[in-house]
């Protein structure tokens, strides 16, 4: 009676050692992808994040063989969607598609449910455009150092606009303040739109702003760009000068938009990703989609993505801790 308890014993030990292994198979080990995938924009529809998932989204469905399906999660300035996809499974399946604001709120905002750089695994960054400087026109100035010289004359005089508090405008006008010894006043809005206009009426007289909220605004003789926030000169604005150009190479206004995905992805799956992205930013019709964004495609590898994303977080968290800026 012993040796059949033992023999028992052995057999479902056999057994359960083949299942173990069965349940603990690799994701990696499975074709990738396997079904559907989800692409989280962390902001409404018909932002700059939202339209540049929707460009990429048939380039990778065709790609991958399978649907890739938008998901709007507008809340908290982005925290919200960004942390489900923090913690997803990191099977490749789950995608985020960020602009650099990612590495703004982490700056201003020491209590988020997830580490902006350690829980993510950068992909590519999608397209960039530099933010413009801009003012109204009624301004007596022509150039960025004109500028300065007026808000030198006239200390705390002068007003500047962004779509918010905490937001990367706001950084990277504190940043201009501190770099070019002026002070201005600022005054906070409710989004680009209310910013800009704010400009164009007078009530504010500067601005840092990005191209699609500003453009129309420029080409009606409302509004005047004096720099662009790039450290060179920009294919799209080839005649404005840059900041640096100006004096002041430390000040760098880019906006991105990117796409990440959840830490802990197998290597080949983010590269795979990777490839696919670049090759999407290679079609002629994407380019020129793109373009009618005011934005210019970037690519490159993950790893180029990381050191953006790693850099500006130290940038603005130095930023955000000099002039005392935090979100609210």
């Amino acid at each position: 009676m012993r040796t059949v308890n033992l023999s028992r014993r052995r057999w479902l030990g056999i057994v359960g050692v083949a299942l173990a292994a069965l349940v603990s198979a690799p994701a990696a080990a499975q074709p990738y992808p396997s079904h559907p995938l989800r692409l989280i924009v962390p902001f409404a529809p018909g932002g700059l994040n939202d339209t540049t998932a929707r460009l990429l989204q048939p380039h990778l469905e065709k790609a991958l063989g399978h649907p890739v399906v938008i998901d709007n999660r507008p809340a908290a300035s982005g925290i919200v969607g960004t942390d489900a996809v923090a913690k997803a499974l990191p099977d490749g399946h789950t995608l985020l598609m960020v602009a650099s604001s990612h590495t703004v709120v982490p700056a201003t905002n020491s209590k988020l449910p997830y580490d902006a750089e350690r829980d993510f695994a950068p992909v590519a960054m999608v397209g960039k455009n530099p933010l413009l400087f801009v003012i109204n026109a009624k301004v007596a100035a022509k150039t960025l150092p004109e500028f300065v010289a007026l808000a030198k004359a006239s200390p705390g005089k002068l007003n500047y606009a962004t779509p918010g508090a905490a937001s990367q405008s706001h950084l990277v006008t504190a940043l201009f303040d501190q770099k070019a010894g002026i002070t201005m006043q600022h005054v906070p809005y409710r989004g680009g739109a209310p910013a800009i206009l704010s400009v164009v009426q007078g009530d504010t007289q500067f601005a840092v702003i990005s191209p699609l909220a500003s453009l129309p605004h420029i080409q009606s003789g409302a509004l005047r760009p004096i720099a662009a926030g790039s450290l060179t000169r920009d294919a799209q604005f080839p005649d404005l000068p840059t900041v640096a150009e100006a004096g002041y190479p430390d000040v760098e206004a880019i906006q991105w938009v990117g796409l990440l995905t959840t830490a802990g992805t197998p290597k080949e799956i983010v590269e795979r990703l990777n490839a696919e992205v670049n090759r999407a930013l290679r079609d002629p019709d994407m380019i020129a989609k793109l373009a009618v964004q005011g934005i210019s495609p970037a690519g490159g590898t993950p790893a180029d993505f990381q050191k953006v994303i790693a850099g500006e977080i130290r940038r603005w968290t130095d930023v955000a801790r000099s002039a005392n800026i935090k979100a609210e």
